[in-house]
C-alpha cells in the first residue's frame, strides 16, 4: 500500500548523528562554519618561525664574517704585515700580542662568542647577557671611533684593507642590525651593566699601563709620547663615557623595542 511504503521509507531514512562527548548532535544542528574549509593559515602565524629562521641565519653570517676577518688579519700579522701603525714588531710573539691588544680585535672576538651563544640557544646565563651587551656596545664603539678618528692607513695592502672594512664596518653593521631586527632582546638586566664595564676599563688601564714598557700604543689617540698623557687620558675618558652611554642606551632599549 502506498501509505505503508511511505511510512517505511520515513523510518529507514534518519539524520546522521555526530557524537560530541556523550551528547549526540544531528548533522543538521552543526553550524556549517564549524566544518567549512578554513583555507591556509594566516601569514601572521607563520611569521615567528620565519623570523626565527632568518634571525638564526643572520647570526650565523655575523659569526662567519667575524671569524674570517679575525683569522685573516692574524694570518697577515704573522706574515709580517702591520695593522694600523707603521712600526714593525720586534718578534712574532710581540706581533701577536699587539694584534690581541686592539679594542677592535677584542670587540669582534666578543661578537663571535656571543653569536656562538645565540646560535646554540644558550641565552639563559648572566655570562651570555654580559658578553652580549659588551660585544654589542664594544662593536658599536669600534664602528663610531673608526668612522670619526681612524681612517684606513694609506700603507694598507688590499687584504689589509679588506680586513679593516670587515672589522670596522661590516661586523658592526651586522651586529647592530641583527640585534635590532632579530634580537634576542629582553634578557639584559640592570645588574649586568657593571660587569659589562669591566672589560673596557681593564683594556684602557692595560693599554696605558703597558705602553711605556713596550713603547707601543694600539691607537694614535692613546699614543702618550705623541699627544701627551693629558690628552691621552682625556681621550680615554671620552671612550669610557661613550661606552657607558651606549651600554645604558642598549640596556634601556633592550626591553622596550618591539619583540622584546
Amino acid at each position: 500500500h502506498p501509505k505503508k511504503r511511505l511510512t517505511r521509507c520515513r523510518r529507514r531514512v534518519s539524520t546522521p548523528e555526530i557524537h560530541i562527548g556523550n551528547s549526540p548532535l544531528s548533522m543538521l544542528e552543526v553550524p556549517m562554519s564549524g566544518i567549512r574549509d578554513q583555507g591556509p593559515a594566516h601569514p601572521a602565524y607563520a611569521d615567528p618561525m620565519t623570523k626565527a629562521t632568518l634571525g638564526r641565519s643572520w647570526h650565523i653570517v655575523t659569526l662567519a664574517v667575524a671569524v674570517v676577518a679575525l683569522v685573516l688579519q692574524l694570518i697577515l700579522i704573522l706574515a709580517g704585515q702591520n695593522v694600523i701603525d707603521a712600526s714593525a714588531a720586534a718578534s712574532r710573539g710581540e706581533a701577536v700580542r699587539r694584534f690581541a691588544s686592539y679594542f677592535t680585535i677584542q670587540s669582534n672576538f666578543l661578537v663571535a662568542v656571543s653569536m656562538v651563544f645565540i646560535v646554540r640557544g644558550r641565552t639563559e646565563s648572566q655570562l651570555f647577557r654580559v658578553v652580549r651587551l659588551a660585544s654589542l656596545v664594544g662593536i658599536s664603539v669600534t664602528g663610531v671611533v673608526a668612522a670619526v678618528a681612524l681612517p684606513p692607513s694609506p700603507n694598507y695592502t688590499t687584504a689589509n684593507l679588506l680586513c679593516d672594512r670587515l672589522l670596522h664596518i661590516v661586523v658592526p653593521v651586522l651586529s647592530l642590525v641583527g640585534w635590532l631586527v632579530f634580537g634576542p632582546r629582553g634578557f639584559v638586566r640592570r645588574a649586568d651593566l657593571l660587569p659589562t664595564l669591566i672589560w673596557p676599563v681593564v683594556w684602557l688601564g692595560a693599554t696605558l699601563g703597558l705602553g711605556p714598557f713596550v713603547s707601543w700604543y694600539p691607537y694614535p689617540f692613546l699614543n702618550v709620547p705623541t699627544i701627551g698623557l693629558g690628552r691621552a687620558l682625556a681621550n680615554s675618558a671620552g671612550v669610557a663615557v661613550l661606552f657607558l652611554a651606549l651600554a645604558g642606551l642598549a640596556l634601556f632599549a633592550d626591553g622596550r623595542l618591539p619583540g622584546a
